[in-house]
């Protein structure tokens, strides 16, 4: 406190002004928690609980500091401290420094016209009592600064923790933790659940410049391998979602409760894994769900479309492409020339050699097990 301690070997306090002041020192700090009541809104209920016993003691330790300080007897460090944490304290109680600094404007001008009342009876020089003040007023600012220190390092402390607390439910979420576990995070974080989520992949230097055009809900991380970002965002707009994000290389998955958020995320990751150039996973539901099982889909297109391996591959190619249109145009034999740009002829032809190679093509099984093996282009 070095404006203070300048201000204080300026002045030269004596035992009996000192003797007499520390006598009306709790009833200056009673004088100054009752105006700080009477005069800051903030504090009208606070100091009656437990708070209140926490700046009575405040008050009435900085009070004694500043006489040990007048009368050269401290250097007012663990004062500084106090009102150090003060400050910290103000925001776990969630007033903001506006509050205590109106606090302390009150407080010291009780605190001087108390003390000043009690120094000039005791004899304090007209001249010492204009150096009094200003020790009182550096003092206060000083402590002011403190709290307001204080005030600051919470609040940035407090911000980084919740914004860990956040980062750890959204891997809860990824990972599909259990609901206890889930509920347990979001205590944590202070987060207001929605009733959905829906993920959102991107590149990671992707990630934060796009949250930040969300609702402020949303969830981002921005460190998962492949360097992938990923966003939860809370109750989408689907439409209003894919334009904000249409500048950006981005994968949507489906809308989940949000407890089941890692099943969006599953689907969006399958969905980049299959190609670069889906964006909204919904317009691809039929390549998903024949990717779902990459073995089984493979077993199934051996087994079901076996009868083609015998031929040449650009004969069995040709069939292929003539078994998949047949099956999609429902047989339609126009509709399905016009889809191969061939003839209808030739149609009829591919058809009967199709017939042959799979003599019970009328069966539903059959087609059922056909049409799921020719659902995606390739072999």
């Amino acid at each position: 406190m070095s404006h203070a301690i300048r201000r204080a070997s300026e002045l030269a306090l004596d035992e009996t002004t000192v003797t007499a002041l520390r006598a009306a020192l709790k009833t200056t700090a009673d004088e100054v928690v009752q105006a700080i009541i009477d005069e800051v809104p903030p504090y009208a209920n606070a100091l009656s609980g437990r708070m209140g016993a926490t700046i009575r003691r405040a008050v009435r330790t900085a009070l004694g500091h500043y006489l040990d300080l007048a009368s050269g007897n401290a250097t007012g460090g663990d004062a500084g401290d106090a009102a150090y944490e003060l400050g910290r304290g103000e925001v776990r109680d969630g007033r903001s420094m506006d509050a205590l600094l109106s606090a302390y404007r009150v407080g010291a001008r009780v605190a001087w016209r108390c003390l000043a009342a009690g120094a000039v009876p005791a004899g304090l020089p007209a001249a010492e009592v204009a150096k009094f003040a200003e020790l009182t007023f550096a003092y206060i600012d000083e402590l002011s600064a403190a709290s307001a220190a204080g005030h600051a390092d919470e609040l940035a402390a407090r911000g980084r923790a919740h914004e860990r607390h956040l980062e750890h439910l959204a891997r809860d979420l990824l990972a599909g933790a259990s609901p206890d576990v889930l509920l347990a995070s979001v205590q944590r974080a202070g987060w207001q659940p929605p009733v959905s989520l829906t993920a959102v992949l991107l590149p990671a230097d992707q990630a934060r410049p796009a949250y930040r055009t969300l609702d402020p809900s949303t969830l981002v991380l921005d460190d998962l391998p492949d360097v992938t970002g990923v966003l939860l965002v809370p109750d989408a707009d689907r439409s209003h979602l894919l334009r904000q994000l249409t500048d950006r290389t981005a994968v949507v998955g489906p809308a989940r409760p949000w407890t089941r958020a890692s099943d969006s995320y599953a689907r969006a990751a399958r969905a980049r894994s299959l190609s670069s150039d889906i964006r909204d996973t919904e317009d691809h539901l039929p390549e998903l769900v024949l990717s779902a099982d990459a073995d089984a889909f493979a077993d199934l297109r051996a087994r079901a479309l076996a009868p083609l391996r015998t031929l040449p591959v650009a004969t069995a190619r040709r069939l292929e492409e003539t078994l998949r249109a047949w099956l999609l145009h429902q047989g339609r034999r126009d509709e399905v020339a016009a889809a191969l740009f061939v003839h209808p002829q030739t149609v009829r032809y591919r058809m009967a050699q199709l017939r042959e190679l799979f003599p019970d093509l009328a069966s539903p099984h059959r087609v059922l097990e056909l049409t799921l093996a020719v659902g995606l282009r390739g072999s």
